[in-house]
């Protein structure tokens, strides 16, 4: 995995989990649902990632 998409994914991940909790903590359920979007997509990021490091 290159060391710049894995801090891409990584930083997806860190920036959702903090807008996911950090909305759920004000009530704002739209908010939170974008934050865990977001953290999914790293998530994803990253395990792509992994799986291209594995076939090479």
């Amino acid at each position: 995995m290159s060391m710049k998409e894995k801090a891409k994914a990584e930083m997806e991940r860190a920036a959702g989990k903090v807008v996911r909790k950090t909305a759920h903590a004000l009530g704002k359920e739209t908010l939170a649902a974008k934050g865990a979007a977001l953290e999914s997509r790293g998530q994803a990021r990253r395990l792509k990632e992994k799986g291209k490091d594995t076939f090479r």
